[in-house]
C-alpha cells in the first residue's frame, strides 16, 4: 500500500490528535490534524486529501455534519469516523451518508491502519474503474456495462488492469452475461483501440468452413473457393481478434490456433506461405473448458495459452444489485428507440424483476424490458407488461423434483419455441430476436426431436 496518502485527522481532544497522528506519521502517511469541523472544512476546500478521519462527537460541526458538507465539496472523499460505544447508531447513520467505515473508541491503532489501507485500496479500485468507464464511454462502447455489485466491480477492475497489456484473455460466463461487451471494453481500453476488433463465433459457423473463416484461403483451395479470401485473423492485424464460443471449436482445428498463439504466424488454406501478424486474442465461452480438457474435449495446451488472464463474469442472479440499474438503462434505450415516454418500473414490477432468477442473464432482462416498453400503456412499466414467466417461477425456486440443468433446459426450450412462434417459424428471425445463432436453434430443435 502507498503510505504517501494524505490524511486529515479531526478531533477536539489534543491527546487523541497526538496519539493517532503520531502513530500514522511513523507509518509513513502524511498527516494534518484539525481541532474542529470548521478548520477541517477550510482545509478540505483548499487542499487535496485522500482520507478524512473524524471524531463523531465534537463541539460545533460534528462528524456527521462535517461529512455532509465535505461530500458536497469533494464527493469521492473517503471518511472514517471515530465513535464511542454509545454512539454507534450515529456512525451507522453516517455510513448511509457515504462514510467508508467507523472504529470504536478507544481506537486500536493496528485495526485503524488496516482500515485505512483497505479504504485506499477501495479508492484505487474505484478510480481505475472510473478511468476505464471514461475511456470506453468516449469510444461509444460502454452500453450495457453497468455495475453496482461488488462482484461486477471486481470484473471491471480486472478489465481495467488487463486492457493496456497484450495478454491473451479468456472470458468465462453463462450465455447472456455480456462476454462480448467485456471483450469490447478490453479492446477499447487498450492501445489497439484505433485498430479493428474482429469477432468470430465458433458455434455459428459450420465446422467445415471454420478453418477458412479464421485463416483465409487461396483461390481453388477447396470446392467453391473461386477467389482468394483474407481470414478473420488477418483482418484483425494490429487489433484484437475475439473468438466467441471457443469451447465449440473442433479438436481438429485447435492445433492450428495453438500454433498461431505460440508463433504469431498463419498459413492460408491452399498456401505454403507463412505470414507474421500482430494480434491480441480474446476468447470467450459458456462451457467448462477445464472439464472439457479432463474429458479430452479440448486441448490442454491451448487452454493454458488462452487463459493467461481469466475473467469470470457472474450470472445476473448472483449480482442482484445490478438488476434495477440495468433495467433502468434498458428502459431509457428502448423508450428512445420506440418514441415512448416510459419513466421506470412500478413497485410491483420492480418486485417481480428483482425476484426473478434470469436463466438467460442480462440478455433476458434486456429482451424483457424491450417487450415491456413496447407493451406499456403508461409512464411506468406494470407487472402485466412483463413476460408471464416473471411472475410464475419466483426466481426459479419451484423445482418440482427437477435438477437445475433440467429446469434451465426446460426454460430454454420454452423461450426458443416462443421465439419461433412469434417469428412465424422463421429460424433466422427467431435467432436474431433471442440473441443466438441460427445453428444453435437448429441444434436445440434436433436435440428436442423437433427438427424438420
Amino acid at each position: 500500500m502507498d503510505n504517501t496518502a494524505r490524511i486529515l485527522f479531526v478531533d477536539d481532544e489534543e491527546s487523541q490528535r497526538k496519539a493517532v497522528g503520531g502513530f500514522l506519521e511513523k507509518k509513513g502517511f502524511y498527516i494534518k490534524t484539525c481541532p474542529d469541523g470548521d478548520a477541517a472544512l477550510e482545509s478540505i476546500r483548499n487542499e487535496p486529501w485522500d482520507i478524512v478521519l473524524s471524531d463523531l462527537k465534537m463541539p460545533g460541526i460534528n462528524g456527521i455534519e462535517l461529512l455532509r458538507q465535505a461530500k458536497q465539496v469533494v464527493p469521492d472523499l473517503v471518511f472514517i469516523l471515530f465513535t464511542a460505544y454509545g454512539t454507534v447508531e450515529g456512525a451507522v447513520e453516517a455510513m448511509k451518508l457515504g462514510a467508508f467505515d467507523f472504529v470504536t473508541k478507544p481506537v486500536d491503532l493496528d485495526v485503524l491502519e488496516i482500515m485505512i489501507n483497505k479504504a485506499l485500496e477501495n479508492r484505487r479500485l474505484l478510480a481505475e474503474n472510473k478511468r476505464l468507464r471514461e475511456l470506453i464511454e468516449s469510444s461509444g462502447q460502454a452500453e450495457g456495462i453497468i455495475s453496482e455489485s461488488p462482484r461486477m466491480e471486481e470484473v471491471i477492475n480486472l478489465v481495467a488492469r488487463t486492457a493496456p497489456s497484450s495478454a491473451t484473455v479468456l472470458i468465462n460466463g453463462e450465455s447472456g452475461t455480456g462476454k462480448e461487451r467485456i471483450a469490447r471494453a478490453i479492446h477499447y481500453g487498450s492501445q489497439r483501440a484505433d485498430r479493428p476488433m474482429i469477432t468470430v463465433n465458433c458455434a455459428s459457423i459450420p465446422e467445415a468452413l471454420l478453418e477458412a473463416e479464421l485463416f483465409g484461403h487461396e483461390k481453388g483451395a477447396f470446392t467453391g473457393a473461386h477467389i482468394a479470401r483474407k481470414g478473420k485473423i488477418e483482418a484483425a492485424q494490429g487489433g484484437t481478434l475475439f473468438i466467441d464460443e471457443i469451447g465449440d471449436m473442433p479438436l481438429s482445428l485447435q492445433p492450428k490456433l495453438l500454433r498461431f498463439l505460440q508463433e504469431g504466424t498463419i498459413e492460408k488454406l491452399g498456401s505454403a506461405e507463412t505470414k507474421k501478424l500482430d494480434i491480441r486474442v480474446i476468447a470467450a465461452t459458456h462451457r467448462d473448458l477445464r472439464g472439457m480438457v479432463e474429458k479430452g474435449g479440448f486441448r490442454e495446451d491451448l487452454f493454458f495459452r488462452l487463459s493467461v488472464i481469466n475473467i469470470d463474469i457472474p450470472p445476473l442472479r448472483e449480482r442482484k444489485q445490478d438488476i434495477l440499474p440495468l433495467a433502468e438503462h434498458f428502459i431509457k434505450i428502448y423508450s428512445e428507440k420506440n418514441s415512448k415516454h416510459v419513466a421506470g418500473l412500478s413497485k410491483t414490477a420492480k418486485d417481480l424483476v428483482l425476484k426473478y432468477g434470469y436463466p438467460g442473464n442480462v440478455r433476458e432482462l434486456e429482451n424483457a424490458i424491450e417487450a415491456a416498453v413496447v407493451l406499456s400503456r403508461s409512464e411506468a412499466i406494470e407487472a402485466d407488461d412483463l413476460p408471464a414467466n416473471f411472475g410464475s417461477n419466483q426466481g426459479g425456486v419451484k423445482t418440482a423434483g427437477q435438477s437445475l440443468p433440467e429446469l434451465l433446459e426446460a426454460y430454454e426450450k420454452s423461450l426458443v419455441l416462443e421465439g419461433l412462434k412469434k417469428s412465424g417459424g422463421n429460424k433466422s428471425e427467431a435467432a436474431r430476436k433471442l440473441g443466438i445463432s441460427e445453428k444453435n436453434i437448429r441444434d436445440r430443435l434436433k436435440k428436442w426431436g423437433l427438427s424438420n
